[in-house]
């Protein structure tokens, strides 16, 4: 019970010096990034944070890859709207998330460290592939669409997208302009009669993630997007 109750408090403790840790990359870069800060933000000590980061390093990479142990998207009947709702609540939560935007700067190379080995960049090709070859067993997908090309295609524009936001807005525009780039690219993606039930509307990662946070407030939802009510300027035909 013991090992148990410390194990418990050893990774609160890691979530908590990740969370500060992405707030100090967020704002001030990896170089200009410091233990010292990390450590004031966390409230913990410095030997706490090397406990689980040997390094400045290696602190980076848990910011990296701890967006890929967060909340789970709901999975749906529909895996072409689960493909589209990783994108959305990503694009939601961006602004939103330190953890998310810190690994966004990291891995697009914006501070003089090296790439981290793409960062997230792999991670989220990957999830989208397998989310694609689902859709593909299921009949979802034009016969001409190639899985593992497409979800490198897509990662690269959403990160396009994304960035251009980014230094255009402040990313205050980010979801709109992810919903538009789903409404331009997603009708060569998917077949005419899954296209029409497609929830691609600007707001869809923000109802995504209150579902999230509540899983029985939207059953509907959970059991796909033919299953949701209509809502108009929300579904593109």
């Amino acid at each position: 019970m013991v090992v148990v109750v410390r194990q418990e408090r050893a990774m609160r403790t890691r979530r908590v010096i990740l969370e500060a840790a992405a707030s100090v990359f967020d704002e001030f870069g990896y170089e200009g990034a410091t233990i010292g800060e990390v450590v004031a933000r966390a409230g913990v000590t410095r030997g706490a944070v090397y406990f689980h980061f040997a390094s400045k390093r290696e602190l980076a990479q848990g910011v990296v890859e701890e967006q890929f142990v967060q909340n789970a998207i709901p999975e749906r009947a529909c895996k072409l709207q689960e493909f589209v709702d990783t994108g959305m609540v990503v694009a939601h939560l961006m602004p939103r998330d330190p953890l998310l935007s810190a690994g966004a700067r990291l891995s697009l190379g914006q501070d003089d460290f090296g790439d981290l080995n793409g960062g997230a960049i792999p991670g989220w090709i990957a999830r989208l592939q397998s989310l694609l070859e689902e859709a593909a067993e299921r009949g979802e997908l034009l016969p001409h669409v190639v899985p593992a090309d497409t979800a490198w295609l897509v990662t690269g524009a959403w990160t396009g997208v994304q960035i251009q936001s980014q230094k255009l807005s402040g990313r205050a525009d980010l979801e709109r302009r992810i919903s538009g780039l789903y409404q331009l690219l997603m009708p060569s993606v998917a077949v005419p009669g899954v296209l029409g039930s497609l929830d691609l509307g600007p707001d869809r990662g923000a109802r995504v993630v209150a579902e999230m946070a509540d899983p029985g407030a939207d059953e509907a939802a959970a059991a796909g997007p033919g299953a949701e009510e209509e809502v108009e300027g929300r579904r593109v035909g």
